[in-house]
């Protein structure tokens, strides 16, 4: 998995899916400390992430200054869990059992949805499996609606802001794989159709927020950010006219800063 990012938000939500992973094998609590020392994070990075990671709901701090994740057992029996974040079913996606919901997406759905809200725009996510970018979850409304997913995001990834924030996020040889199985079509007069154009565009550019303008459908500009559940990538999206004035710095920071929240969602164990 290629980091263009640096040390900014993707390392962050990096960062903090170590944190939670080396939470999950103490379930009788983990100080600062130990958590420095087993993800290989610095102190005082561990110190800044620990608090928003306990007030969103992944971890609870116990009374003798451990940590541990929310949703265990010995954490619930012991009552002393901050419960994890979840909301009402947003009717966008699979049934919330635990056999059929295996990404946990009931975790997240209404993360998007208060994507969809604030930005006032349909909100989507993707992840990578088997070699192929998955459209995981769409939450739109009367106000906010989708996009006509005409051509398949599996055969259209070059296309879309969600499927190159994906290819972004690529090591060389996973990205190579994807080229050989996927013909770069153009659907519009704007899709960029030339491999070696598209890795410059993806690689040229420092910031992990990737934009298609009317590249994949006339009229309608999306805008994409990675996620990760655990080491699977994938893309959480927001689409919208391409008429319709937005500011790009806002788009940009809630993006980013729901992005953190839903790739906790999606890595912290069921």
């Amino acid at each position: 998995m290629a980091d263009h990012a640096g040390p900014g938000p993707v390392t962050a939500v990096r960062s903090a899916l170590r944190l939670l992973e080396a939470a999950g094998e103490h379930g009788n609590g983990a100080t600062a400390q130990q958590l420095a020392r087993e993800t290989g994070l610095a102190p005082d990075a561990v110190r800044e992430l620990l608090p928003p990671l306990v007030g969103d709901g992944f971890l609870a701090q116990r009374d003798d200054h451990t940590f541990v994740l929310a949703d265990t057992p010995a954490d619930t029996a012991a009552g002393t869990a901050t419960p994890a974040v979840c909301g009402p079913d947003d009717g966008a996606g699979p049934d919330d059992g635990a056999g059929a919901d295996p990404y946990g997406l009931a975790r997240v759905r209404p993360l998007l949805a208060a994507l969809r809200n604030e930005l006032d725009a349909a909100a989507y996510l993707t992840l990578y499996v088997d070699g192929e970018i998955r459209v995981m979850e769409i939450v739109d409304g009367v106000r906010t609606p989708r996009v006509d997913l005409w051509v398949g995001l599996d055969e259209a990834g070059h296309a879309t802001a969600l499927g190159k924030s994906v290819l972004r996020e690529l090591d060389e040889e996973a990205r190579a794989d994807y080229f050989s199985r996927h013909k770069l079509t153009g659907l519009t007069p704007r899709t960029i159709t030339r491999e070696d154009e598209l890795v410059s565009r993806l690689d040229g550019s420092p910031e992990p927020v990737v934009m298609d303008r009317e590249e994949y459908v006339r009229g309608t500009t999306c805008v994409a950010v990675p996620v990760y559940r655990g080491e699977q990538v994938g893309s959480l999206g927001i689409s919208f006219r391409s008429d319709r004035m937005y500011r790009s710095s806002r788009v940009r920071a809630d993006l980013l800063s729901a992005a953190v929240r839903v790739s906790r969602g999606l890595t912290l164990p069921r």
